[in-house]
């Protein structure tokens, strides 16, 4: 801050009555000291940080699970236009619907089975 500004007096001010007085810098700081939950993460706070894997072992492997990209693709990204309700009906059946649509046309061309 450009002049010498107590806490009390920030306190008392608004985030612009802060910006025109002693920069908008100071203003932005005034607010973030004057939230209750924002706190300084100081040696004490990580002494008692523990890994995510000890916390919530579920939602880490929950987050582990979901897919990256795929290192070799094994499928062909296109584009194509089909009618309306036979994206309707696959889509229809929830998650997964362009594996089955893709299974559809694969039995349909090669006969295989999905």
């Amino acid at each position: 801050m450009s002049e010498a500004a107590s806490k009390d007096d920030l306190t008392t001010m608004t985030f612009d009555e802060i910006a025109a007085k002693y920069g908008e810098e100071a203003a932005i700081n005034a607010g973030i000291a004057a939230d209750p939950d924002i706190f300084e993460l100081d040696e004490e706070w990580f002494k008692r940080a523990r890994p995510a894997i000890e916390v919530d072992p579920d939602l880490v492997k929950r987050w582990r699970r979901t897919r990256g990209k795929q290192k070799g693709p094994t499928k062909e990204h296109i584009s194509i236009r089909l009618d309306a309700d036979l994206t309707a009906h696959f889509r229809a059946s929830g998650p997964g619907w362009q594996t089955r649509l893709n299974d559809t046309l694969r039995r349909a061309v090669f006969g295989e089975s999905g």
